[in-house]
């Protein structure tokens, strides 16, 4: 049974990403395959969400390619071990300090004047790679794109255009491309520049009368990374010459990639044909990471600096920040410093108190009448208006948005959620919180609505 599972692992690794499958796979182990019902063992419960949710299919094919019988495929926590940091001896006061540094440096934690390394020729940062970034359901679509682009630059998604919050990995995705392209060919001429950098360097060429020099240094690549577009405002110059830079790169199929915090449309003073032309083969976006992304991340990051971390700490860490990602990741380095520092597990000092972890971008409690009077306000409709049952394509576009915030921000149970938009089948409920999960995929402006509304609510 053991050789079965082994080969079907490695079937399974052969198909997606290092990452995901050190995540999700390594420490996972068939417990039975008789009669056809296979049953895996996971070490959490949160585990078996997304091998069924993501991974079932795969699963399954790989264990009938390795002659194994499959009527049904179930997922069971069966695990009784614990993975922990090992406690050290308590550290003695006087020494609290040299030894912080020395824990810092273990788990990679920079101090803020630290520099990252980068490659001169290129502007990269060799750390950000595909193996290190973890899909999840927030950014499974940009990654995709990503994925696509490296296989086939200046083709389908050129431009790329990528946005989102701060903290949620824009950074890392887009050099992650420039750092693969590079590595597949040694002699394809990337350049990653954030947009503050392209504004200072062009106005410098301008001052020393180099204009046309920094032009062609940007004619001659295959692939132009800006970050940070959206601090491009009120440079018109600098836009126009990126303008000029991009249609000339974009006429010779050059790839193109640019992150903003926003849409195009949506920076004040960026001219109307730039902006359309960014987003010429789409926008993708990355979202907040749900639960199960970042337990994902957290594990991923815990097996990249090895690191044992009891599961319960992992999904303590994940329940309590709600911010971004950048946050997720400091709060877990920080928990791991001060399990150093005191000689307790990550568990230990979260259960005596020694810690708390609460970050979360809810400035203040809400109730589920501000969210429909919010909702209803937005829309431009009154609070009995929304509350009908009318078939207008916007009132139920509007009702249907509240009944998503009263679910995903208050947990309301879909009973209660019926009641308080007032209609009497919980299923239409259930119906309109999936059309509108489901939407936010790919329509952008009804995530900016819904973002905006958000900020309405806890500003």
């Amino acid at each position: 049974m053991y050789d079965v599972w082994k080969n079907a692992l490695a079937e399974i690794e052969q198909q997606i990403s290092s990452a995901n499958y050190s995540t999700w796979f390594q420490d996972t182990s068939l417990i039975s395959t008789k009669d056809g019902n296979v049953r895996v063992n996971v070490k959490n419960t949160f585990y078996i969400k997304q091998l069924q949710n993501r991974y079932y299919d795969i699963i399954k094919k790989a264990l009938e390619n390795n002659n194994v019988q499959v009527n049904s495929l179930t997922f069971e926590v069966q695990a009784t071990t614990k993975h922990k940091i090992r406690p050290r001896e308590v550290i003695k006061s006087t020494s609290i300090s040299s030894h912080l540094n020395d824990v810092r440096s273990s788990l990679h934690i920079k101090n803020s004047s630290s520099v990252s390394q980068t490659t001169p020729e290129t502007g990269l940062n060799p750390k950000y790679t595909l193996d290190t970034f973890v899909v999840g359901s927030n950014n499974d679509l940009a990654f995709s794109a990503a994925k696509s682009i490296i296989d086939s630059p200046g083709t389908r998604y050129n431009p790329f255009f990528l946005y989102g919050g701060p903290g949620l990995g824009k950074t890392h995705l887009i050099q992650a491309i420039g750092n693969e392209l590079v590595k597949r060919n040694p002699n394809y001429r990337v350049f990653y520049t954030p947009i503050s950098h392209f504004y200072s360097d062009f106005i410098e060429s301008i001052q020393n009368g180099k204009g046309k020099e920094f032009n062609r240094k940007f004619q001659k690549l295959d692939c132009l990374i800006i970050d940070d577009f959206q601090l491009i405002v009120n440079k018109e110059k600098s836009q126009e010459e990126f303008f000029n830079i991009f249609n000339d790169l974009y006429q010779l199929n050059k790839q193109i990639i640019v992150t903003s915090d926003r849409l195009p449309n949506q920076i004040k003073t960026v001219d109307e044909r730039l902006a359309s032309r960014l987003t010429w083969a789409g926008a993708f976006d990355l979202q907040l990471p749900k639960f199960e992304d970042k337990c994902a991340i957290l594990r991923a990051k815990a097996e990249q600096i090895g690191a044992d971390i009891e599961p319960e700490a992992i999904e303590y860490i994940a329940e309590n920040v709600n911010t971004n990602i950048r946050d997720l990741e400091g709060e877990f380095s920080t928990i791991l410093l001060m399990s150093e520092v005191r000689g307790l597990t990550p568990l230990e000092l979260i259960q005596n108190g020694s810690i708390s972890v609460n970050k979360s971008s809810k400035m203040r409690p809400i109730s589920p009448k501000q969210i429909v009077d919010k909702v209803a306000k937005y829309y431009n409709l009154s609070t009995t208006e929304l509350k009908s049952k009318s078939r207008v394509s916007h009132i139920m576009l509007a009702r249907q948005v509240a009944m998503f915030l009263l679910s995903k921000e208050l947990n309301l149970s879909t009973n209660k959620v019926a009641n308080e938009v007032n209609v009497k089948d919980h299923t239409t409920v259930m119906h309109g919180i999936k059309k509108i999960d489901k939407a936010l995929k790919l329509n952008f402006t009804l995530r900016d609505q819904i973002e905006e509304i958000k900020e309405r609510l806890y500003g």
